[in-house]
């Protein structure tokens, strides 16, 4: 699947706008599957009878499944055109989530950096996963690298008759 036209350029955001996903609920067979893939089978997430033993008396989902489940809420919140995952400045896992529970995802954009020459930006992002009761249940800060609109070549600006040229020394022509 390719961008599309409402996917968002990093020039279309600003500093303190915010985006909240819809709904995702975590189920069981989320936990199962992902226990799977990871090989993480610690009983806390996958033995029932363990799990009464625990504070929290049930399975409660994989902090890392969670996660990649908000990333993929975050995916169209906003729709982006996202080039990649730079790295987590910091994540918290606050709160345990459970089978049954619904999570979405509050999206803020906090700085911004153009980068590539300008065809493309670093954009840090807070992220924040809202349980059903709207507690948040996991926050932290991400960096994503997300596409610039396409600048116009200083060789097609020499060539319009009618674009200003900015001369090295500021002045335009």
């Amino acid at each position: 699947m390719g961008f599309s036209s409402i996917h968002l350029y990093f020039d279309d955001l600003e500093v303190g706008q915010e985006w909240i996903s819809s709904g995702r609920t975590i189920t069981e067979a989320d936990i199962v599957n992902f226990a799977g893939f990871s090989g993480d089978f610690n009983p806390i997430h996958v033995d029932h009878e363990f799990a009464r033993t625990t504070p929290f008396r049930r399975p409660i989902a994989h902090g890392f499944a969670v996660f990649s489940i908000g990333s993929g809420l975050g995916v169209m919140t906003p729709p982006l055109r996202t080039i990649a995952l730079l790295r987590v400045i910091n994540w918290n896992f606050l709160l345990p989530v459970f089978a049954g529970d619904t999570i979405r995802i509050k999206s803020r954009v906090l700085e911004k950096t153009l980068r590539g020459r300008g065809r493309r930006g670093e954009v840090v992002w807070y992220r924040g996963l809202i349980n059903q009761d709207n507690k948040i249940v996991q926050e932290g800060q991400i960096v994503l690298l997300v596409e610039a609109r396409p600048r116009e070549k200083e060789s097609e600006r020499r060539h319009d008759p009618n674009a200003a040229l900015i001369t090295p020394n500021g002045a335009i022509e």
